[in-house]
């Protein structure tokens, strides 16, 4: 495939691997568009019973969004919102799958691919992974279609020590906030996240796929007006942003004035 996505199938477990190894699997346009065009195709299989998420190459789930990308598809408020826009269909396709979702997750998991991995269902991961939205330091917001998949999985206060201080931190400590429900040796990570598939695929079908929508429907979600839905995409018409793009790409520190 040409979109940074392969897709192969096992028998009733289907697997989709973001493939952009030589950049850390970060995720450009042509990726998030096709990773939510795959899952919505597939979540319409009944033949199906398992989804597995991971990266290629080992080195990464995903290495958050592809910052290189900025300069030319997120450069105002505008151009951001039509992006963010698609962002959110591919969370919300990941999050409403029909069919139960596991994140194999290999080395890095960070910003988009955190995002990501926190809509699947269950998130297995190696001793060596490292977790964490260190997006603080490019003068971004997360906006709220890919806040409410972490603030419903770890809560309040994890999602706002992981926002605000924009830390990247260990295995061990995202199996402790909840991040994650298994840490494995690393080079038992395969392994074991496909046992999980075949234990769920092995359940009954319709079962699993009723306990998704019973558990969705007891989920609480605010009711965010429409007006308020955008405004984070205030954050790509600021200074601050400029400076914190300008310094991630010159591998320098931001300085930000709040402007």
């Amino acid at each position: 495939m040409d979109n940074g996505l392969l897709l192969s199938r096992d028998g009733d477990i289907a697997t989709l691997t973001l493939n952009r190894p030589e950049r850390l699997n970060a995720l450009n346009r042509a990726m998030w568009e096709g990773l939510g065009n795959h899952i919505r195709e597939l979540s319409s299989d009944n033949s199906l019973r398992c989804i597995v998420l991971r990266g290629a190459g080992g080195k990464a789930f995903a290495a958050g969004a592809d910052i290189a990308e900025f300069a030319s598809e997120r450069t105002d408020a505008r151009q951001a919102r039509e992006y963010g826009e698609l962002i959110h269909a591919t969370m919300q396709a990941v999050a409403q799958c029909k069919h139960p979702t596991v994140a194999l997750i290999e080395g890095a998991c960070v910003g988009g691919g955190l995002e990501i991995a926190a809509m699947c269902d269950m998130r297995i991961c190696g001793s060596s992974s490292r977790f964490g939205v260190p997006i603080s330091k490019l003068g971004l917001t997360m906006g709220y279609g890919e806040l409410a998949g972490l603030l419903a999985l770890v809560g309040r206060a994890v999602t706002l020590e992981i926002l605000l201080e924009g830390r990247v931190f260990d295995a061990a400590e995202a199996f402790h906030k909840g991040l994650v429900n298994r840490v494995v040796a690393d080079g038992d990570v395969e392994k074991e996240a496909y046992a999980l598939a075949r234990r769920i695929a092995d359940g009954a079908p319709l079962v699993a796929r009723w306990h998704k929508q019973f558990i969705e429907r007891l989920t609480p979600c605010a009711d965010i007006p429409s007006g308020e839905w955008n405004k984070g995409f205030a954050c790509f018409d600021t200074e601050d942003y400029k400076e914190g793009v300008r310094a991630f790409l010159a591998k320098t520190k931001p300085d930000f004035r709040g402007r």
